[in-house]
């Protein structure tokens, strides 16, 4: 069956999955960590080189309530804190990348545990883990954009290949397939608006802390029986 090379997921409906179960809104994000970990070693499984997980925009960390904001912070913590020492990691060398304004917006005790975590597989090279944190797409062109603008060497020609080396994600290869989930088919942020110009796209009303390891299978298993004509 033909994977996918690079998976991005976007998990959203954290908090509708805590109002639908009667929980405070912030604690469906534990549960939605819970769902990211087996999702996230299920797709190491099956052998997918790039998985990027959408883990939060700038307007989360910014404008809702602090309380929320915290134990975000928290449940990240855990996430990184586990990623220093956990086997599936070390044993399947998956290095850890975290790219936005992570370090900007977060507080320093999370930001420590991440850069641990970063500098405990950064040697690693089979599969790459990529963590979008405070993160916009729209930033990060308009970062692109200053960055080759201000170059002291000006490029003879702006072509595709410039802009991609110039991206935040110039290590990381086009999406080959984007999972939304939480039923509300939109886009977040400009989620990497360059990379996946020719992916495919699932959304699903699954909320994220229901989404199953078989639901994943399923998406996967329809993206290996789709002709990608990438406008031919």
């Amino acid at each position: 069956m033909k994977l996918p090379q690079h998976i991005v997921i976007v998990p959203d409906g954290n908090r509708r999955w805590a109002k639908n179960n009667g929980k405070p809104s912030f604690l469906g994000h534990k549960e939605g960590a819970k769902t990211a970990q087996k999702i996230l070693e299920k797709a190491l499984k099956l052998n997918i080189p790039y998985i990027t997980f959408w883990g939060c925009s700038i307007n989360n960390v910014t404008k809702r309530p602090l309380l929320e904001i915290n134990f975000l912070f928290k449940v990240l913590e855990q996430i990184f804190k586990k990623a220093v020492t956990d086997k599936t990691i070390h044993q399947t060398q998956v290095k850890i990348n975290v790219l936005g304004k992570w370090e900007k917006l977060f507080s320093e005790k999370t930001n420590n545990q991440i850069k641990k975590a970063i500098k405990a597989t950064e040697k690693y090279d089979r599969f790459t883990l990529t963590f979008l944190l405070a993160y916009s797409g729209t930033d990060e062109m308009i970062e692109t954009v200053r960055k080759i603008a201000n170059a002291k060497n000006k490029p003879p020609l702006i072509d595709g290949e410039l802009i991609k080396n110039n991206l935040w994600t110039h290590n990381l290869p086009p999406v080959d397939l984007v999972i939304r989930t939480g039923g509300e088919p939109h886009w977040s942020s400009g989620l990497m608006m360059w990379d996946v110009a020719e992916a495919e796209l699932y959304f699903t009303k699954t909320l994220w802390p229901d989404f199953s390891i078989e639901e994943l299978e399923s998406v996967i298993e329809t993206y290996g029986k789709t002709e990608r004509r990438f406008g031919k």
